[in-house]
């Protein structure tokens, strides 16, 4: 869609034809004149067909050119369609376990058994998927904590190098307070991007490594206003061959601390989530969606693209084109002139 920004500029497209008619004439200089050898060059640069009855060619030329030069004033420019405008979303941190127990095989995808990790690793993408708008960040952890993605809105990247991740990749033990406080420190140095502030830490077992207490590391989440997500990942019944052969029953998910767990989500004020299995696993990130919504980006933005340049280039093109005829018409009657007196 084409517009002007200022069209009440368009009102002076008529002011050269009123200065003309309203304006006084310049007074007749009645003793003016100029000497000249012959009146026969002059005669041969003013002669005009018969036929051209009006003006010059001249007269419509600076008219275009005026007329472009008001249209330049009057600022054209081009609307664009409708778009949406990305809102301000959250700062949201992934905090994964790599350690060794998540390498247990009790969750199953599609039709075939898998380890919790891998789980993980596909429920958690579709997550991040969603995430639109959302700066979003990761961590991996086991025996050490490591920041694997810093906030960023490329959400493509977080799911690759979520996906790449292996077991094993930060130590067999856990270090869930060392995570947390990681994730503190790339939140609080953020903390100015976004409004709102969520780590949602995921994790089998207890913590057993790292230098900072997870409860310890749970306060300094509160004092910055990080909100903590945990899940206890793990299936709480699993069949395995005994030694002395037959099937026995054990608990694969015995060492995981739902207690702290829980805590670490209270303190902060968020919640604690159990995922036996993936379809409870793809439902917490579905709760996780629906307590965290996504904003709506907002509609009624319109790009907007100056044209005044494109008239204002043709307005100034043509007025040196009317001043080169006239510097040529003048050179060329003084070379007449000079002429005419050598010959003379």
């Amino acid at each position: 869609m084409w517009s002007l920004a200022w069209p009440w500029a368009l009102l002076a497209l008529p002011l050269p034809f009123l200065m003309r008619r309203l304006l006084p004439e310049s007074p007749t200089l009645q003793d003016a004149g100029l000497k000249v050898p012959t009146l026969s060059y002059f005669r041969m640069l003013t002669e005009r067909p018969e036929s051209e009855h009006l003006v010059s060619w001249r007269f419509w030329v600076a008219a275009v050119a005026w007329i472009l030069l008001v249209i330049a004033a009057a600022r054209p420019e081009r609307i664009g369609d409708e778009l949406d405008i990305p809102v301000a979303g959250r700062n949201l941190m992934l905090a994964v376990d790599l350690s060794g127990s998540m390498d247990q095989k009790d969750f199953e995808l599609g039709s075939r058994r898998v380890d919790r990790l891998t789980a993980t690793k596909a429920v958690a993408s579709d997550f991040i998927s969603r995430r639109e708008g959302d700066r979003i960040g990761l961590i991996l952890f086991g025996e050490r904590a490591y920041l694997q993605v810093p906030l960023t809105l490329d959400r493509e990247t977080v799911k690759v190098l979520l996906l790449e991740s292996f077991i094993g990749l930060a130590g067999e033990k856990t270090a869930i307070g060392d995570a947390i406080t990681l994730a503190v420190k790339r939140i609080h140095d953020q903390q100015a991007d976004a409004s709102e502030q969520v780590l949602i830490l995921l994790t089998d077992g207890a913590n057993t490594a790292g230098e900072i207490d997870p409860m310890k590391a749970a306060e300094l989440a509160q004092q910055v206003g990080l909100r903590i997500y945990t899940i206890g990942i793990g299936a709480e019944q699993m069949e395995v061959s005994s030694l002395v052969g037959g099937r026995r029953n054990i608990n694969p998910s015995a060492d995981l601390d739902e207690e702290t767990l829980t805590g670490i989500a209270q303190m902060t004020g968020g919640r604690y989530f159990r995922a036996k299995d993936t379809a409870g696993l793809q439902d917490i990130y579905r709760l996780v969606d629906e307590l965290e919504p996504v904003d709506e980006p907002e509609a009624g933005f319109r790009p907007v693209k100056s044209l005044y340049y494109w008239p204002l280039g043709g307005a100034l093109a043509l007025a040196g084109f009317l001043a080169l005829v006239a510097l040529l018409q003048s050179l060329a009657v003084r070379k007449l002139m000079g002429a005419e007196a050598d010959a003379r």
